[in-house]
């Protein structure tokens, strides 16, 4: 489990084309610390798991349906990625809780700089729309962030200058494609209310 708080903006070292998945190297120096093969880590909000550790690099296999679902198949060597390891027990919840599971990508549609902060407009599947409320969380890209407005088919927040020094939301473009991971409670919560109204009482 993550929180979504980011831990440093990483690089992309190389990518390998393994047919129906691929090899992604990839450099962070407080991510890597103390790593072992086998651990999670996070990678613009998708949840990777650790083949190789050497030095500050780290390599991740990540399979067709990943590559599918997330935008980790726009990435090259160069891309930057936000990094996060998974929260301790025991530690503080400083974002919400993430799972490292992409329900769906969106792309930036609109940057709208004041002096203090920066509201950024994401595109929404439809299918998503449902779980996104004003004032609720959201993570994208990993980043856990609170939704300012929730439209059919958009939802904005607010960058903060930490959050904009420190994550890709810094420098993404309109129509640069985002991870989103919808808040996991309301997903439960649609489910068992469903079940309910079916008249399932398992």
């Amino acid at each position: 489990m993550f929180t979504g708080i980011v831990e440093e903006l990483g690089e992309v070292t190389a990518v390998e084309n393994l047919g129906d998945a691929s090899r992604f190297r990839l450099r962070g120096p407080v991510v890597t610390e103390g790593a072992q093969h086998g651990d999670s880590i996070a990678v613009n909000g998708v949840c990777l798991t650790v083949v190789e550790h050497e030095g500050d690099e780290f390599t991740a296999d990540v399979m067709a349906e990943t590559l599918k679902r997330s935008s980790l198949g726009a990435l090259t060597a160069g891309s930057r990625v936000n990094l996060e390891r998974p929260t301790a027990v025991g530690a503080r919840l400083g974002g919400h809780i993430v799972q490292g599971h992409v329900d769906g990508t969106g792309r930036i549609l609109e940057r709208t700089p004041s002096e203090n902060w920066e509201i950024v407009k994401i595109s929404l599947p439809a299918e998503l729309s449902r779980y996104v409320v004003e004032k609720g969380s959201i993570t994208v890209d990993g980043i856990s962030l609170t939704v300012v407005d929730a439209g059919p088919d958009h939802f904005t927040v607010s960058l903060i200058p930490t959050t904009l020094a420190l994550t890709t939301l810094g420098v993404k473009q309109p129509g640069d494609p985002v991870n989103l991971e919808v808040d996991v409670i309301a997903k439960y919560v649609e489910r068992l209310l469903g079940d309910r109204a079916q008249g399932d009482t398992k």
